[in-house]
């Protein structure tokens, strides 16, 4: 049965609804700058469902409400959504309907759906509208319930946003808006819409507290070669920033002024938006005629990591490095004679982390799942469910900081005891994936999707799989997931190019048993040539050991294990001069040569 307050205020919902003339609303997770991770204000979707996983989509209507999410979130959602009594839909799986398919499979004819357009994008936005409408549905997109439903609800964060040294980014903003500017002008256009939060970070090269994890300010920003205009509230300008600004010729105003200035805006000036990065809301305050729509060159270009910046993020690699080879230690040098949990160990995660030079924070929540709890992708321990770990089997851990050189992402499956065989074979066969990625050399020109394959194959061969993807791109002190490149089994035009920094993550997940996953963080780069053209591959820039007390050494190749030992060899000689004593004789044991 729901909780009395979820209750209340699905009720409250159902009452502005009706009285609006709204049958079905769809509430996702985002904000108005589609973020993955939303400031508490826009944690809507969370409010009225009590689910807390960073993807899934609420939608309610007066008879029934449910939760579509994927696979990575079915066992949480399960748990989380007994507090709102919603449904569960699992998206991915055959017998799950779509949201816009449920919705036109049982409402009734006529009926009216409803969307807050500043929480979707244009692009998305528009295709809802055209299936709708084409069902005989009306469609609404400006129906905004939480502020007058939600007495509490938080305000727009107001911490102070800060400059971000070029000696950590690599280019100044000068250098960064003269690219954006020539690649919107190629299109025709002569302004560009900047709403995602990443972007505006990367392209002005400043950071902020406002969402969790992700050292992002909020604000949008209007530029072209006649005008530079940031959106935010003054209230998160220092006089140093605001010195920057001046300095760079952009204008300050309020936060919410944005959609006044987009109406008022010099009839005529082309804008270039990205329809999937800009919301509905906003999109619409501009003429299609006056709108040039495409992929966002800050998109391109923030992935692209320049020389600074992998300086930064080589020099970031090894301090956490450090910190991970000191929890480890630590872990296997305490397990079985004190009590240690899933939360424990993030907590040493972080006080390991906190030693080391220009550590900013996590940059997302540590994943700490114990045998069982290594099987739900995006565990999130609480002292509730915290387990209490034994000297057996394994313990995932999927961990990041932020530093100011650079942002880290990195998963060990720990052995804490006996394993059994089952065990090992699987730790092995991801193990496989992930040299297959690590070593793979491939032709200029080539996309994620397909070199995936790579990472699954030896699971396939067992019948095993995994349904997230093998690898995402990760920002420069910013946030943790970016694109455009991944590596995943769904196609992606986007080219592996050199400079972009992508997580190398395969694993399979047991469900009531344990799961396995190893991660590390590479960077593409030249490989050479032939008369084939240029060649790529990847640079693994993580270094921490991986468990080999964990591997069946009858699977792997004589490659494979000398992509091990030579790995492993990498990791001590960069990571034991900053180590002594016992750590380090550690580590010389956890990074000796398998045969």
């Amino acid at each position: 049965m729901p909780t009395i307050e979820y209750a209340s205020r699905i009720a409250a919902l159902r009452r502005r609804m009706a009285a609006e003339g709204v049958d079905a609303f769809i509430i996702p997770s985002a904000d108005p700058h589609l973020s993955e991770y939303p400031a508490d204000r826009w944690k809507s979707r969370e409010w009225i469902s009590g689910f807390t996983g960073s993807a899934g989509t609420v939608v309610l209507t007066a008879a029934e409400g449910g939760l579509w999410t994927d696979s990575r979130y079915f066992l949480q959602a399960t748990d989380e959504l007994q507090r709102s009594g919603l449904s569960l839909y699992k998206e991915g799986l055959p017998e799950t309907p779509s949201i816009p398919n449920h919705l036109a499979d049982t409402l009734p004819a006529g009926a009216t759906v409803a969307i807050d357009g500043a929480l979707f994008s244009f692009a998305e936005g528009e295709s809802l509208r055209q299936f709708f409408e084409a069902k005989g549905f009306r469609f609404k997109t400006d129906f905004a319930p939480f502020d007058a439903i939600w007495s509490d609800r938080p305000d727009v964060p107001a911490d102070p946003a800060f400059v971000y040294p070029v000696e950590y980014s690599g280019k100044s903003f000068a250098d960064k808006w003269q690219a954006v500017a020539g690649a919107i002008a190629r299109e025709g256009a002569d302004a560009i819409l900047v709403c995602a939060l990443d972007e505006l970070a990367w392209l002005l090269n400043i950071r902020g507290n406002d969402v969790l994890y992700n050292p992002v300010a909020v604000g949008y920003a209007y530029l072209s070669p006649k005008r530079r205009v940031l959106f935010m509230n003054a209230c998160k300008v220092s006089e140093e920033m605001a010195a920057y600004l001046q300095e760079n010729h952009i204008e300050l105003a309020g936060y919410d002024n944005i959609g006044e200035f987009l109406s008022r805006k010099p009839a005529g000036e082309k804008v270039f938006i990205d329809p999937r990065k800009v919301n509905h809301r906003l999109a619409s305050l501009l003429p299609a005629s006056e709108c040039v729509c495409g992929n966002s060159p800050i998109t391109w270009l923030k992935s692209l990591k320049n020389e600074v910046e992998m300086a930064g993020r080589r020099a970031a690699m090894t301090r956490d490095g450090v910190a991970m080879v000191q929890f480890l230690h630590w872990l296997d040098t305490h397990i079985g004679k004190e009590k240690i949990t899933e939360l424990d160990i993030a907590e040493k995660l972080r006080y390991f982390r906190s030693r080391q030079a220009l550590y900013m924070g996590e940059s997302f929540g540590t994943i700490a799942g114990y045998q069982a709890h290594g099987a739900i992708v995006h565990y999130s321990a609480t002292p509730e469910s915290s387990s209490t770990l034994q000297p057996e089997g394994f313990v995932l851990v999927d961990s990041g900081a932020q530093y100011l050189d650079g942002t880290t992402d990195i998963t060990r499956t720990i052995v804490l005891g006996a394993l059994t065989d089952e065990q090992k074979r699987d730790f092995t066969l991801v193990l496989k994936g992930h040299i297959g990625i690590a070593t793979c050399r491939f032709p200029q020109g080539t996309r994620g999707d397909q070199i995936d394959i790579l990472a699954r194959r030896f699971l396939w061969n067992e019948r095993r799989n995994y349904l997230h993807g093998t690898g995402h791109g990760v920002g420069h002190f910013l946030n943790v997931h970016e694109g455009p490149q991944n590596i995943r089994l769904e196609q992606n035009n986007t080219p592996l190019t050199p400079g972009m920094v992508t997580s190398n993550e395969p694993g399979v997940y047991i469900a009531g048993k344990y799961g396995i996953r190893t991660e590390n963080l590479t960077l593409v780069v030249e490989d050479g040539e032939s008369e084939f053209g240029r060649f790529y591959a990847f640079e693994t820039l993580t270094l921490c050991p991986i468990d080999t007390r964990a591997i069946d050494r009858k699977l792997l190749t004589v490659e494979e294990t000398a992509w091990l030992n030579a790995y492993h060899r990498t990791v001590y000689e960069r990571l034991s001069p900053h180590l002594d004593g016992e750590v380090k004789a550690w580590l010389q044991k956890a990074t000796a040569a398998i045969l």
